[in-house]
């Protein structure tokens, strides 16, 4: 087959109609191949593999949006905060038709990156198209993008963190951020809001290591790869930053990867309760294998993931406990969900654990009693014109909070 190969590729960089550059042909070979494999697997040149690298150190230029293809478009995945896409009102599941009146169809996910990628302070105007409006352009001036990768907050006497992606500081901001909230309120806190909605993922082990601030002990998550020996259990070692108290889990589906990593652990041992929506179900983890200086690397699917009570969350996704939908006027309420097990080649679930309660491992402590309820509904208040809906989500989940608390309930290590 690898004759078949080399045939191919001499019969089209000598006889196609103009002629092709050899390093063209061979990244696209390879690009093709790894495509073929699952929706996670793909080739980084040189220049990609460097700017991943910057990436996942937290800090990288453009525009601060997280993307994906669909139908040949560039879908948003989810605006960065503080970002100029954020502060320019892009939003999930938005689409990108044109770059400077320029149309993306045609382009890889790759090459429309790249495009939208250039020197700080240069302008960019992006079409999108938005379920329910005409086609708009949206003028961006390109910037350093340094993630803050956890925002957090006072709530009352509960501290909120919102985590948006799982970098190099995520676990260090966690803590540092905790400290400080925990400070401002004179150590009374009454629980703790993790708030993972939108959050793509990242990191492996920050994933553990953010789990690990809230366990006390066992398995936070299990790697399973190709032969039975490749194997590898990440534990939690002694220690809960919370020191026992209540803990909501915020996700949907937007939360995915590192982001349901530590949904599960956080579900599986009982030590907090998961709110909101069904999360992204990308259960799948992924090795960066460097193939040389200026070759680049390879972003090769090489595991699945498990959660503590051995579920495979693999275009599954986590089920929270307590079900409660986006207000109205969120950006992705009422609208069908992209998810893994939508994408085109994802891998399929090994347990195929579709509507099972996730079970905790023996060690797990018992539950806080969660109040029996059916999947919520959002409020029939609509914002006032030019004002920000409200977040029933949170606003369930600090009710929660409160509730555990004024009954003395918290969560036993």
């Amino acid at each position: 087959m690898l004759d078949l190969l080399g045939t191919v590729f001499e019969k089209v960089r000598s006889e196609y109609v103009q002629p092709v550059e050899d390093t063209d042909l061979i990244e696209a070979a390879i690009n093709g191949m790894l495509a073929s494999l699952d929706p996670h697997s793909s080739y980084l040149n040189a220049k990609s593999f460097r700017e991943m690298q910057v990436q996942t150190r937290g800090e990288f230029g453009g525009l601060g949006i997280e993307v994906t293809m669909e139908n040949g478009l560039v879908k948003v995945v989810s605006p960065i905060d503080d970002t100029p896409a954020f502060r320019a009102g892009l939003q999930t599941n938005d689409l990108i038709s044109h770059l400077n009146g320029e149309q993306i169809m045609g382009l890889t996910l790759s090459e429309a990156v790249d495009k939208m990628r250039g020197p700080v302070d240069s302008e960019l105007t992006l079409t999108v198209v938005r379920q329910g409006r005409e086609p708009f352009e949206v003028k961006l001036r390109r910037a350093v993008i340094k993630i803050n990768p956890v925002r957090g907050r006072a709530e009352g006497g509960v501290v909120y963190l919102r985590v948006t992606s799982f970098s190099e500081q995520t676990s260090s901001a966690l803590r540092t951020a905790y400290g400080r909230i925990k400070d401002q309120l004179g150590g009374n806190v009454e629980g703790v809001i993790l708030d993972l909605r939108n959050n793509p993922g990242g990191l492996l082990d920050q994933a553990v290591e953010v789990s690990d601030a809230f366990l006390d002990a066992g398995e936070i998550v299990s790697t399973r790869g190709r032969r039975n020996e490749d194997i590898t259990r990440h534990n939690a070692r002694k220690g809960d930053i919370a020191e026992g108290k209540p803990i909501i889990v915020l996700i949907n589906g937007g939360s995915a990867s590192a982001s349901e990593i530590v949904a599960g652990a956080i579900q599986d041992h009982r030590r907090g309760i998961v709110l909101g929506t069904k999360s992204f179900g990308k259960g799948s983890v992924q090795t960066l294998i460097p193939l040389g200086r200026q070759s680049g690397a390879l972003r090769l699917t090489t595991a699945r993931y498990f959660t503590p009570s051995g579920r495979s969350i693999q275009a599954e996704g986590i089920q929270p406990d307590i079900v409660v939908e986006a207000t109205r006027g969120d950006a992705s309420a009422g609208r069908p969900q992209r998810n893994e097990a939508s994408l085109r080649g994802h891998l399929e679930n090994p347990d195929n654990r579709s509507g099972r309660p996730p079970q905790a491992p023996p060690s797990a402590a018992p539950a806080a009693p969660a109040p029996a309820t059916p999947p919520a509904r959002e409020p029939e208040e609509a914002s006032a014109p030019g004002q920000p809906a409200p977040d029933y989500q949170l606003a369930r989940a600090l009710d929660l909070i409160k509730g555990l608390s004024l009954y003395g309930t918290k969560v036993p290590n």
